[in-house]
């Protein structure tokens, strides 16, 4: 299923939570829409990516932390191939002319509007929910640095946790924690031991050292994921000369042409880096290196979170925090969503087809994502 998923997954990290609400919550029932919620609030209080730490949740809730680590394989490789493919064969190569990823972008308009509404429909069904998720997107729209994220939620937590006193507690569904508390001990242990012991040993590891630790502080320090890791990543890559401007910007066409996560990019960063290791063994070091954050903060994290969301007054401030998420989502649909992608009026008229396509909840996603594409490939201009 991951796998799938990763190879259909278009529209970046607010797209990819529309497709994996679609499929594990309403097709599968693997979990219910309140820990999916749940999943969501989690991914966006921890640095990393966004999408695929609720992938990883998802998957540790099925099956323990061998199924987080397979839903991430699952959703991640095919993307981070393709890219690593690209790096090697094609690194100078223009790949973002093209009309069909200008289709994908109308696509993901599409997923992530039914996305908002669907999670808005349940997360905020009174009016002082509502209102917290509107300033929450409107917060979201006028401040734009790589920490607002954090503050809009941690704000939307204050305001669940003061003022929704009859917030409803968790709904069926709950189970515990496949990750125990002592592993989860350990694991924030090492995310912090990790984070700041390797730069300590850049001096003596030569660049294979180098390389990890600079994909890993990438990973560790970027709340929000997705797009927000680029301006980091070329400070990483780019200005000490490891990668050039070029086949940066050339990877960054790339990354929007393929689907699954954002965060893949750094196997093509790996894979061109100008000293060894480099190509496919340095490829490995970069994805590698840029995801272990996210299970070493996940895995550390759940079982605490599991515990911490049955508690009233926590329920009253995830109540909030849920409310926040939606707003959240909202401005993203706005913008880099709409913006990026809707530039005529025809572009309009795809995306209306393409809700409509969904909103009948029996075309698959992948159809939806292939007309969008041949539309934009053949719309003039």
């Amino acid at each position: 299923m991951a796998l799938r998923l990763g190879l259909t997954s278009f529209g970046g990290p607010i797209a990819h939570l529309g497709y994996f609400r679609r499929e594990y919550v309403e097709r599968r029932g693997w979990i219910d829409e309140a820990t999916y919620a749940d999943f969501v609030a989690l991914s966006q209080l921890l640095p990393g990516p966004a999408s695929s730490q609720v992938g990883i949740l998802i998957g540790t809730r099925r099956a323990g932390m061998i199924g987080g680590i397979a839903a991430w394989l699952g959703f991640t490789l095919p993307s981070a191939i393709a890219l690593v493919v690209l790096g090697l064969l094609a690194r100078d190569a223009d790949l973002t002319a093209a009309g069909w990823i200008d289709g994908l972008k109308i696509a993901a308009v599409a997923i992530v509007a039914q996305a908002v509404y669907m999670m808005a429909r349940v997360l905020t069904p009174d009016w002082p929910r509502r209102l917290v998720a509107v300033l929450a997107a409107v917060v979201a729209l006028y401040w734009t640095t790589p920490f607002a994220q954090v503050a809009i939620i941690a704000g939307g937590a204050l305001i669940g946790w003061t003022l929704l006193s009859t917030a409803a507690p968790a709904q069926a569904g709950h189970a515990p924690s496949p990750v125990s508390r002592g592993v989860g001990t350990v694991c924030l242990a090492g995310f912090v031991i990790l984070l700041l012991g390797l730069p300590l040993l850049v001096t003596f590891g030569g660049q294979s050292v180098a390389l990890f630790e600079a994909f890993y502080r990438s990973g560790a320090l970027v709340f929000g994921g997705g797009h927000v890791v680029l301006p980091l990543l070329h400070a990483t890559v780019v200005d000490p000369g490891w990668v050039s401007d070029d086949a940066f910007l050339a990877g960054y066409g790339a990354a929007q042409a393929v689907p699954g996560p954002l965060f893949s990019f750094a196997a093509y960063l790996g894979t061109v880096s100008g000293p060894a290791p480099n190509g496919v063994p340095g490829a490995t070091i970069a994805l590698v290196a840029i995801f272990l954050p996210s299970f070493l903060l996940i895995f550390g994290t759940l079982p605490f979170w599991d515990r911490l969301r049955t508690w009233t007054g926590f329920r009253r401030a995830l109540a909030g925090t849920n409310a926040a998420v939606v707003g959240i989502l909202l401005a993203a649909l706005y913008t880099p969503v709409w913006t990026s992608a809707i530039t005529a009026p025809i572009d309009v008229a795809v995306a209306a087809v393409a809700l409509a396509m969904l909103a009948t909840g029996r075309i698959p996603p992948l159809v939806v994502v292939a007309f969008c594409a041949a539309a934009g490939q053949l719309a003039p201009g």
